[in-house]
């Protein structure tokens, strides 16, 4: 039996238990690609991130859910990063450096003055929802009325796809239950993908989205309270069906109010020769040691 110790971190505020809770391993060379499936499904977090070396960048993360492995995940990143820096004196830390992971080599920045860590992702993409809108509400316990028919219904990635669903209010977000055993059959054109409302109205003045994320029902999770990836993709459908004519933004993304967390995103978006390249930054606050046992 072998003992492995987890960093838990909250990701997304400075205030542990009002943020999305990351398990982080700091040393993770020695871990079969098993063992780690198994560290992530006892802790049981919507994600855990396993920091390795890398021969193609200065260091490599993989992310892990209860489930199963994914490409990238903004929480677990902002998680990582800052438990590294936190291992470190403030003269060690560096102000960039370049991760590699199964969505690509994304820079990572960290600012001292504001504490936040920030990442790039993938340049925006979308594809088109073709299936019912008024089954895809009921996925989640919301009628064809609450659909905010302004904006369109798209599957969206920045290096982890979600379905991006606009809704009319915020009331409609407090009534929301998802029935994840429904996603797969009506999100056929990509099965394994979350589901991710977002409506205009907010908690806080300074935001400009407010979302939720209910994850893919492959995942074993039911909610992520705050999404790095998917406010990501939030900013670059902000600027490209919301207000198409806006060429960058520099917003506030909040999500987790419904669920008792607090998370607030940065967020900025810029169109670039015809693709829309995304930046997110948070905060972090480690919470306790976990451990897990193989």
């Amino acid at each position: 039996m072998k003992t492995v110790k987890v960093e838990h971190y909250d990701a997304f505020t400075t205030i542990a238990g009002k943020g999305n809770p990351a398990g982080v391993i700091l040393d993770a060379a020695s871990y079969t690609t098993e063992e780690m499936q198994e560290i992530a499904r006892q802790i049981g977090f919507s994600e855990c991130a396993f920091i390795l070396p890398s021969q193609r960048a200065d260091l490599s993360l993989r992310y892990f859910t209860p489930g199963a492995e994914v490409n990238l995940c903004g929480h677990a990143t902002v998680a990582s990063i800052y438990a590294l820096y936190n291992s470190m004196s403030p003269d060690e830390a560096p102000f960039h450096q370049s991760v590699e992971t199964k969505a690509g080599i994304i820079d990572v920045g960290y600012s001292p003055d504001t504490k936040e860590i920030s990442m790039t992702q993938s340049a925006a993409v979308f594809e088109p929802f073709s299936g019912s809108a008024r089954h895809l509400l009921g996925t989640i316990g919301l009628h064809a009325e609450d659909l905010d028919t302004r904006y369109p219904i798209v599957y969206g990635s920045t290096g982890l796809w979600t379905l991006i669903l606009p809704v009319k209010s915020l009331e409609a977000c407090t009534r929301m239950v998802p029935d994840h055993s429904a996603f797969p059959s009506v999100l056929k054109e990509r099965p394994n993908t979350s589901v991710h409302p977002l409506c205009t109205e907010t908690f806080h003045p300074e935001a400009t989205l407010h979302g939720r994320h209910f994850s893919a029902a492959i995942t074993g999770r039911v909610e992520d309270p705050i999404t790095g990836t998917a406010c990501g993709v939030m900013g670059a459908y902000y600027i490209t069906f919301m207000n198409p004519d806006m060429e960058r933004c520099d917003i506030l993304i909040e999500q987790g109010q419904e669920a008792g967390y607090d998370g607030l995103v940065h967020v900025w978006a810029e169109k670039d020769r015809g693709s829309t390249r995304v930046r997110i930054a948070g905060t972090a606050v480690r919470v306790t040691e976990l451990t897990a046992e193989l």
